[in-house]
């Protein structure tokens, strides 16, 4: 008997206990499985528009506010799906266990549902009210990040890709609601700088995760750090690059200005790149939104770079 008990035991093991259930509603739990937090993402959508010094204007402003919305249920529906998948593997990380979807607050056969329902209704919706430009490309992001939650997350350096890609495409999106055509130096610049912020996270979830075998992703254990530092390394230099060959380019010399913002918006980009790299070097950037928002000096960086390209594009 107790040579069977302890057989069914090692082939058998035991699951992870559910942690306890946090007080609150469902419509509580579903809505912070929809990573409210994770919604400044969204914000990226103003970014072609920006570029090319489209922001002016209640058409403008009414079309990027419902692109903004339209992404932020698209993302949410993802974010549903994925928790709703991933609860059991979830219960056994030591913050992720506390998901509503893995407490038990919310159940995993709703989830699905609401996320399903979320990536039905959103491009349908991008159709009718924005154009079908939007609709496709908000198609394209749900079956790209949907297969993502299935199988790419688990293939090594396509996982990399395709987060990138979803920030490339809340970027591009603004565009084309706008019909504003994109530049090569735009998608260069913002597609290597989501790389660097996406590998700068693999690689601190590596670091801070390191000897925690069962409470972190799979994949991140075929993953070296000195890969991950390599990556975030070569895509922080192209953005840098991408963007000093977009102001140093000919014709981009300010007509009216008093001084060069376009080339002296430089300076504030490298300097943003600089600092984000110091909590990336350290494993730090497990959370991109917490050190954009979270440090004062990357902050008045931020800040002084937004004035000097806000008035580059003015003057362009």
């Amino acid at each position: 008997m107790a040579e069977a008990l302890l057989h069914r035991q090692r082939t058998h093991p035991p699951r992870p206990p559910r942690p306890p259930v946090r007080p609150g509603t469902l419509l509580g739990g579903l809505l912070r499985t929809a990573r409210p937090r994770q919604w400044v993402k969204n914000v990226l959508v103003v970014a072609a528009p920006a570029a090319a010094g489209r922001l002016a204007g209640l058409h403008t402003a009414a079309q990027l506010a419902l692109v903004f919305v339209l992404f932020t249920a698209c993302s949410a529906a993802v974010y549903l799906v994925n928790d709703a998948r991933d609860a059991e593997a979830d219960r056994a990380h030591p913050a992720k266990r506390h998901r509503p979807v893995a407490a038990g607050q919310v159940p995993a056969p709703l989830a699905y549902a609401v996320g399903g329902a979320l990536a039905v209704l959103a491009p349908l919706a991008a159709a009718r009210l924005a154009n079908p430009a939007v609709a496709a490309l908000l198609a394209a992001y749900l079956v790209v990040q949907l297969a993502y939650c299935l199988r790419l997350k688990h293939v090594l350096v396509l996982d990399l890709v395709v987060v990138t890609t979803g920030f490339l495409m809340r970027a591009t999106a603004g565009g084309l609601a706008l019909g504003i055509p994109l530049s090569r130096w735009f998608l260069i610049t913002t597609g290597f700088g989501a790389l660097f912020m996406v590998a700068a996270k693999r690689y601190s979830e590596a670091v801070q995760m390191a000897g925690h075998a069962g409470a972190t992703r799979a994949l991140l254990t075929e993953y070296t750090t000195g890969y991950l530092r390599f990556v975030w390394q070569l895509a922080a230099g192209v953005a840098v690059l991408g963007y000093c060959l977009w102001a140093l380019e000919e014709g981009g010399v300010a007509h009216t200005g008093v001084l060069p913002w376009r080339q002296l918006s430089v300076v504030a980009f490298v300097l943003a790149v600089l600092r984000y790299a110091v909590f990336a070097d350290r494993g730090a950037a497990g959370e991109p939104e917490d050190v954009v928002l979270g440090d004062r000096a990357l902050a008045l960086i931020a800040l002084a770079w937004l004035a000097m390209y806000g008035l580059a594009v003015a003057d362009w």
